[in-house]
């Protein structure tokens, strides 16, 4: 009997690990860019002498590629419906640029001139999605246009520089959430209980998916798997917590304003993409045109309101770079399209559309980000930097396209 019990127990294990092995086999390119971005860490943590990881060095990080995630969450969804933006970066100087002359030649205020910037960008989300979806011309094409267009708009409004003064416009970048709680040590007790009820929340959401796909008669992800994310997420978000909490103007932590920002259209833009009727559309879009028009879907309202968000998120990221800046000029943005769009690809996200996650986006991101802080911490030039992102992007497109061939 008892050897019927150790037999039936070791197939059991054989059969756990068969499923764990081909489930991660299956989603290597999802696990591999969370692998790829831990690995950049440690090395750069290394070669930095423990300076990369240090809190006020992360904060840095966060703030310097706030625009880049902003951006990448709508490129993403513009790219999976096989188009493309290149005006983001151009937008983004023009639309700082009228955000800084209302502030400081019209007096207007600062949350006045911020709702004004919006509403520009969303209005030429409506220009670039008129354009795509009802004209016809190629998103590539379109953009490029618009890439010049406003980059030589921002040159003639902006001059040389308009320098922000409003201090409360400035906090936006460099300012903290309040400390409401006190602080333990120099440890803020606020941004301890966000890490925690972040690490409850996801754990939550982990055990009820897989309630829902063994509910759906589906055969869910093995149970090791979903302790490995438990435990991995746990180790992330509690190391996270703990430079968060200890960052800041002096000696106590904080949780960046920038941070809840980007935190918030992260969550709002994945409901959207994965939990709405218009996201379903942009992958059937995404995924074949034709058919998803044979099905009823109308892929030119999917194309005009994804150019509107890219408008919207593209006014966001005006706003934080400007408020970073703490001065508009006309050479904002520059390459910030590209900055997106390899994020993107980095992520995961498909060349030829139909595919592409907001957290891969943001994952790709943070990928550009290190490498950027790391290389600059390291005295690297400018040139060199360009090159080694380069390179990296072209990996990780070669990377996809490969696994593609492989399971084809």
């Amino acid at each position: 009997m008892a050897t019927e019990t150790a037999s039936v127990t070791q197939k059991t294990e054989k059969k756990e690990t068969s499923t764990l092995l081909s489930t991660i086999t299956g989603n290597l390119r999802q696990y591999g860019i969370v692998g790829a971005l831990i690995v950049i860490v440690i090395a750069f943590q290394i070669l930095t002498g423990g300076v990369l990881l240090k809190p006020n060095s992360f904060v840095s990080l966060i703030q310097q590629n706030a625009y880049v995630i902003i951006l990448a969450i709508g490129m993403v969804m513009v790219i999976i419906a096989t188009h493309i933006d290149l005006s983001v970066g151009s937008l983004v100087a023009f639309i700082g640029g009228v955000c800084a002359l209302l502030m400081e030649h019209y007096n207007v205020n600062w949350m006045v001139a911020i709702l004004v910037s919006i509403v520009l960008g969303l209005v030429i989300g409506v220009w670039n999605g008129f354009w795509v979806a009802y004209v016809r011309i190629p998103g590539f094409i379109t953009t490029l246009a618009g890439m010049l267009i406003f980059r030589g708009l921002a040159t003639v409004i902006v001059g040389e520089s308009v320098p922000i003064t409003s201090r409360d416009f400035r906090g936006i970048a460099s300012n903290y959430l309040p400390n409401i709680f006190g602080y333990a040590g120099t440890m803020d007790i606020l941004t301890l209980v966000v890490g925690v009820a972040i690490f409850a929340l996801f754990v939550f959401l982990q055990f009820r998916n897989r309630s829902k796909v063994a509910a759906s008669g589906l055969e869910p992800e093995p149970m090791s798997l979903t302790w490995i994310k438990v435990v991995v997420a746990g180790l992330v978000i509690g190391f996270v917590t703990y430079l968060l909490a200890n960052s800041g103007n002096d000696t106590t932590g904080g949780i960046p304003i920038m941070l809840v920002i980007v935190g918030i259209l992260v969550v709002i833009y994945n409901f959207i993409l994965t939990r709405t009727v218009f996201g379903r559309h942009v992958y059937a879009v995404g995924g074949n045109r034709k058919a998803a028009r044979l099905s009823g879907i109308d892929d030119r309202k999917v194309d005009f309101f994804l150019y509107i968000h890219m408008g919207f998120l593209s006014a966001v990221a005006a706003v934080c770079m400007l408020s970073r800046l703490a001065s508009a000029t006309a050479q904002a943005g520059m390459e910030f399209e590209m900055d997106a769009i390899a994020a993107c690809f980095i992520g995961g996200t498909a060349v030829t559309g139909g595919i592409g996650t907001i957290p891969g986006a943001v994952i790709g991101a943070f990928v550009m980000g290190v490498i950027n802080q790391g290389l600059s911490i390291m005295g690297v030039d400018t040139a060199i930097v360009k090159t080694i992102k380069g390179l990296v992007l072209l990996g990780a497109v070669a990377v996809d396209l490969m696994s593609k061939r492989k399971k084809g």
